[in-house]
């Protein structure tokens, strides 16, 4: 089966799973979101966080390494395994951060109150959890992954909604591209940095105020224009530097 394929059917599997992963992580356990409210998390409005889909690939192109350890004993095989993990999850982790923090003026996640962070974009916290995700990945999913590889194999016809993934993905990663591109202009006209999922609390308080339907899939949908809620967060954040 050509690797290309491999690693599509890896992207989509990774983020749909880790769309699935934040949004119980935020609804039950992320201290930005007090009213434990469910919030469609991740950058685009579909059910899918790309950054897991690359994770995804990532771990499974790391573990397969191990028949080429260097190490005899298997307990140093497998700590290498998942510290390499951890490290690149944690870089892939960061290069997204710091491209949208620095290009779109844009904070996707803010670990700036976690110990040892780094610009708010990794922390070591985080990156144990990492390291612990590759261990649950290489214990309890991957032989189900080479199962799922090995189905797909001899089911080529199941490559068409792969194709299809992308096909509805490529045409949401756009359409949340032009909300970016908005939100950019606002952020340089006001030299602010828009932290995304605030800006989504804010915007279904401001439903739940009004009593309007909360639209989880446009999280961004109000009857209230986007600039202006914007620009009440402006207003209080310099409020609060006033003090």
């Amino acid at each position: 089966m050509p690797q290309f394929l491999i690693l599509s059917f890896l992207f989509c599997l990774g983020s749909i799973a880790g769309w699935c992963i934040e949004l119980i992580f935020r609804r039950f356990f992320s201290s930005a979101n007090p009213e434990r409210k469910w919030i469609n998390p991740g950058f685009c409005t579909g059910p899918w966080v790309p950054l897991y889909g690359l994770g995804l690939t990532a771990m499974y192109l790391i573990v397969s390494l191990e028949k080429y350890s260097v190490f005899e004993s298997v307990f140093w095989t497998r700590a290498a395994l998942f510290l390499t993990g951890a490290v690149a999850m944690t870089v892939i982790e960061y290069i997204a951060g710091l491209m949208t923090l620095k290009i779109l003026h844009l904070r996707l996640w803010d670990y700036r109150n976690q110990w040892g962070n780094i610009q708010g974009i990794i922390c070591p916290k985080f990156s144990v959890a990492w390291a612990l995700l590759v261990a649950v990945y290489y214990f309890a999913i991957h032989p189900y992954i080479l199962d799922a590889l090995h189905w797909l194999s001899v089911n080529l016809a199941f490559s068409f909604f792969v194709g299809l993934f992308f096909g509805v993905f490529i045409i949401d990663a756009v359409h949340s591209a032009q909300l970016v591109a908005k939100l950019k202009r606002f952020a340089d006209e006001y030299d602010v940095v828009v932290r995304w999922e605030h800006l989504k609390l804010r915007v279904r308080a401001h439903q739940d105020a009004v009593h309007a339907k909360s639209r989880f899939f446009s999280p961004f949908r109000s009857e209230r224009s986007l600039r202006s809620i914007l620009l009440e967060a402006v207003s209080e954040l310099e409020k609060r530097r006033q003090r």
